[in-house]
This record gives structure tokens, sequence and C-alpha cells, in this order.
């Protein structure tokens, strides 16, 4: 497609440029830095649009794997031999805290029934 120069622009072709200057401004003022210098590059709304989509889909992605190993830890946490009660309660601790900020709550029980399950019999 070969762009027209400016002065050829017709009424309808002004009305476009000037809604997707408005699309993109109203996408950047929402955007955090990080955000925006991943789509700065766009040159219309529609590509930012596009891309923001994908950026958002990785982070949704990578979100659900982190959950997902996170989940794995939990429910496979148990005590090593010669581990003291300082170290499991700081590494379960990372764990149980990491978990709600990915999404996941446990109720208290569910997590005292997992300490009582971590610890020896002994």
């Amino acid at each position: 497609m070969v762009e027209k120069h400016i002065s050829e622009w017709t009424t309808e072709d002004k009305k476009k440029a000037n809604l997707d200057n408005v699309s993109k401004y109203i996408l950047y003022m929402t955007l955090d830095k990080n955000m925006f210098n991943k789509i700065k590059t766009c040159t219309t709304a529609k590509e930012d649009w596009v891309k923001l989509t994908q950026l958002c889909e990785e982070i949704t992605e990578t979100k659900h794997n982190k959950l997902n190993v996170s989940i794995q830890k939990f429910d496979n946490a148990k005590m090593k031999l010669g581990e003291t009660l300082k170290e499991i309660d700081e590494w379960f601790n990372s764990i149980v805290i990491e978990i709600p900020a990915l999404g996941k709550t446990y109720c208290n029980c569910e997590i005292a029934l997992k300490v009582m399950r971590i610890l020896p019999r002994e």
C-alpha cells in the first residue's frame, strides 16, 4: 500500500488519522514505562493493541507456569535429613507467600496440615 502525502488526504483519511492518534494517546497514558518501551516502535494503534495482547498472553502464561511450579513445591515439600526447623520455616513460608501472589490461596487448615506432614514422625 502506497501512503498518500498529507496534502492529498481526504476528510475521511484525516478522521482516521485523528482516531488513530487519539487511540495511541489513550493507550500510552495507561501504560507504565516498561510496557511503553515494548510497543513504542509500533506505528498504529492497531499494532500497539496486537503487541500488547501478545505481551499480556506471555505474562499470563509465565504466571501460570510459576504457579504450577509453586504448587508442586508445596505439594512435594518434605523435611530433609539434618534440616533445622528454622530452615524449614524459611523455605516453606517463601512458598506459602508466593502462591497467593500468583492467584491461588490455601486456607490456614490446609497449610497447618501440610506443615504437620512435612515434619518427620520423630
